[in-house]
């Protein structure tokens, strides 16, 4: 008894010594990484540790929910070990561990935000360059000391810091990288918008300093009749993660109907640099907040109800309104249009006086205020003054005094509903205005003086008409309608005297067949992108078009153009569906450099199980047995087996997150924990764990059974093949052409990733790869031997032809390996 004592004793002194180092280690890891993300001032984002060894720094760098990290290490060991302790910790998705191969590194360009390597890869720091985000950090260990480098963010791309690009209301961005889309850069939540037939999720948008910010309502999409969720949500404007959010608990009414807007929602949101203003209710005073944390800086006095504003040089313009009343909109009628009708015209704008108020965005001082009318979105500014409309007249007011300078009498449309508004254009000496259907009024900025007036191309579809300045002409175009047809013209008149400098028509058969999409168009200094069927790009010095029907944003907001990129908005229309993007989705031009067609012998890996499977019986001749998706390669989703009556639970496993269908063959069942990247394999009987075998990335589907082996594709773009008794890899091929990475529904994924169960059929695998036949080269389909993983034949689905927009199933290519 008493030697049992002493090892007892013995074996709790050892265990605590053990725990206490290992407590003490924890803190250690944590405070490097802290020291780590103070010294690079990455405060969220995409985080790639080289080197990773056991993981826990790794895990450490996710010091909140602002962050996504990869470690990256070519030891297997090392990997095993790092995703073990990452899955105890709860975080694998969040945190994850892939292979490394060398010296390129698996990230699309302008991605990542902080590299952390301590020296023990030799990577060029022109590869670490090439996949940093503008402003993305390089942290790198050299002869014990680290070294940092910034990322220098371009010239060539610029922001977007209103819902009409800045406080002129000219939409037009001085972005000459963004170009027809070519590549993803990335795709997140939500799949789709809440509902058509009523108010539009997404209210507004805007861009500053490598983030993007939008207010959007993420209530349940099974109804819409449930409750609303609005939030003030920030994301990385390069890779899409998710830094913070903030719940709005009181916005606008949700069931508003549909095409009525209301359209100055899009006016509540500014970004500029590091500060974000708006709202934090519908009813709430303005507030300034810290963009890289989502905390409040300041709450502006005075400020109640602010219903739009605009900013110049540190001021910010407000029309504020302290006794509007919220909209009690309660559906009368079951015809939506009916209620649209009826919505717009009831709550249309009621020519209430409000007051103009300059405020000192740092100090929150009021600078002066001015009692008018204010026409809704009438309001524009810039250096010297500030333009609105009063229900009469165009009124231009000092912006430093807010003396009035001068009043020009303007018709408008005698009613503003809630959807349609005027468009107000500041540029240079006169002032653009469009207040009355398809017309336009430009005035001199110095005296007010009309200069002349025009007939606009009919556009806007429920939503305000386009008016833009671009490369220094006064820009509209035919785009309203389907029946009568548009024409698509485009016309560019001298701002000053309203002569027509430029004018054409389509050079391709964009073969519209419906009305605009129900958002305004937007553009850059190289190319109008109207909203006419998806995303157009017509380059007004050359008069080329490019049409790209299957992209498109969400209504009343619709596509921004900025950070080199084009954000789509999540939708949900069902006006053009022939082939459409669903999600929020960030796109790229084409990339600068090609790279080299991938071989087969790169692409094929062998592991320790390789050619040391015994075959098995086909495991489908077995009819108890379900060994794929739906049972069997015609997906009958039918088996012949014998169920009793009366079912009762046999055993309960957790897996933990959503698990795919399961599948069973020889007396084992196996399912895929989908965003911790795990395939397990349970007694069937029992349920008890055998194996577990974790991927580069999400497996949304379950494996296929096949002669002793576990076949699956993952969104890291590879198919594996694991020995089905333990779990051993036998091999896995990169279906994907490239080894890269980008965000897609808050975690890394390939470019190319493999979704759907793998099929086998006639001895020969098939799986498909790519998010679609528009974008990165298309989607490749492979036939592999799923004995070997030696590739058969691979076929390129490349169905876009961006100059017509055809379906052009004549460019499919089928190389023969």
């Amino acid at each position: 008894m008493k030697k049992t004592s002493v090892l007892s004793t013995a074996f709790a002194y050892f265990l605590a010594i053990s725990l206490a180092a290992s407590a003490t280690n924890a803190r250690q890891v944590e405070q490097e990484a802290k020291d780590i993300l103070d010294a690079t001032g990455v405060k969220g984002g995409v985080v790639v540790h080289i080197g990773c060894g056991d993981g826990r720094l790794t895990a450490a760098l996710c010091a909140n929910d602002s962050y996504i990290v990869q470690g990256l290490d070519n030891d297997a060991k090392n990997i095993r070990k790092a995703r073990e302790h990452i899955h105890s910790l709860g975080l694998y998705g969040k945190v994850s561990i892939d292979q490394f191969r060398g010296g390129h590194l698996p990230y699309i360009d302008n991605f990542v935000n902080l590299v952390v390597s301590e020296g023990t890869s030799k990577i060029p720091i022109g590869e670490v360059m090439r996949i940093l985000a503008p402003k993305g950090v390089a942290y790198i260990k050299k002869a014990g000391q680290w070294i940092k480098a910034v990322k220098e963010r371009p010239a060539e791309i610029d922001d977007w810091t209103h819902y009409l690009y800045d406080a002129s209301g000219n939409a037009v961005a001085k972005d000459s990288v963004v170009g027809p889309p070519r590549r993803m850069q990335w795709t997140g939540s939500p799949k789709w918008a809440r509902s058509h037939e009523h108010s539009a999720s997404l209210n507004a948008m805007v861009s500053a300093n490598g983030r993007i910010f939008y207010i959007m309502d993420e209530g349940p999409r099974d109804s819409i009749q449930l409750p609303a969720q609005f939030f003030l949500t920030a994301r990385d404007a390069f890779n899409g993660t998710v830094l913070w959010k903030r719940e709005l608990p009181e916005w606008y009414n949700h069931l508003f109907p549909l095409k009525s807007g209301p359209s100055r929602l899009t006016r509540r949101l500014v970004a500029i640099g590091d500060e974000v203003y708006t709202t934090l209710g519908i009813n709430a005073p303005l507030s300034a907040i810290d963009a890289a944390t989502g905390k409040t800086i300041r709450t502006y006095d005075g400020t109640r109800t602010v219903e739009e504003l605009v900013s110049t040089k540190g001021v910010l313009f407000l029309v504020v309104n302290p006794d509007r009343e919220r909209v009690d909109y309660k559906q009368e009628n079951a015809n939506c249009w009916t209620e649209r009708d009826r919505a717009s015209k009831r709550w249309g704008w009621d020519e209430t006086v409000d007051e103009l108020m300059a405020v000192d965005a740092g100090t929150g001082e009021i600078l002066w205020k001015h009692e008018s009318k204010i026409v809704p979105m009438s309001l524009a500014a810039d250096a010297q003054r500030v333009v609105f409309h009063d229900g009469e007249a165009v009124v231009c007011i000092e912006a430093g005094t807010g003396n009035q300078l001068w009043r020009t009498p303007v018709r408008r449309s005698s009613l503003i509903p809630t959807g349609w508004s005027p468009s107000t254009v500041m540029y240079k000496d006169v002032v653009l205005f469009s207040g009355q259907k398809r017309s336009l009024v430009t005035l001199s900025a110095t005296d007010g003086k009309q200069l002349w007036s025009s007939k606009l191309h009919p556009s806007g579809h429920f939503c305000p008409e386009d008016v833009f300045v671009i490369d220094g002409l006064v820009w509209s175009g035919d785009i309203a309608s389907a029946r009568p047809r548009s024409s698509g013209m485009f016309t560019g008149r001298d701002p000053h005297t309203g002569d027509v400098s430029r004018e054409f028509s389509p050079d391709v058969e964009p073969f519209a067949i419906m009305h605009q999409r129900c958002y305004p168009s937007k553009a850059t200094e190289k190319y109008i992108m109207p909203s006419w069927i998806g995303t157009e790009f017509i380059n007004p010095r050359t008069q080329e078009w490019e049409i790209h029907h299957w992209v498109r944003g969400g209504c009343f907001y619709g596509m921004m153009p900025c950070n080199g990129l084009v954000y789509a908005t999540p939708n949900a229309c069902a006006c053009y569906y022939q082939s459409k993007l669903d999600g929020f989705n960030a796109l790229a031009p084409a990339a600068e450099k090609k790279r080299p067609a991938p071989s087969d012998a790169d692409r094929l890996q062998q592991g320790p199980a390789y050619d040391k499977i015994q075959d098995t019986r086909y495991e489908i001749q077995k009819t108890a047995d379900w060994p794929m998706y739906r049972h069997d390669t015609r997906r009958s989703g039918r088996v012949e087996t014998k169920i009793p009556t009366k079912l009762k639970r046999a055993w309960q496993t957790e897996l933990g997150g959503r698990v795919t269908q399961p599948v069973v063959a020889d007396g084992k069942l196996f399912a895929a924990s989908v965003d911790t990247h795990t395939v397990h394999a349970l007694d069937a009987a029992s349920g008890e764990k055998l194996w577990s075998y974790t991927a580069g990335a999400r497996v949304d589907s379950p494996p296929t059974i096949y002669k002793g082996r576990v076949l699956f594709g993952s969104s890291d773009g590879w198919v594996y093949c694991l020995r089905a008794s333990d779990g051993a890899l036998a091999w896995r091929f990169r279906v994907a052409p490239h080894d890269l990475r980008l965000m897609s529904y808050e975690q890394l994924e390939s470019v190319w990733p493999v979704s759907g169960s793998v099929l086998i059929q006639d001895g020969v695998a098939y799986a498909l790869a790519g998010r679609s036949m528009f974008l990165d080269g298309g989607m490749r389909l492979l036939r592999l031997d799923p004995l070997t993983g030696k590739k058969f034949s691979e076929t390129i689905l490349d169905d876009r032809d961006p100059r017509t927009g055809k379906n052009l199933q004549s460019r499919i290519q089928h190389k023969k390996m």
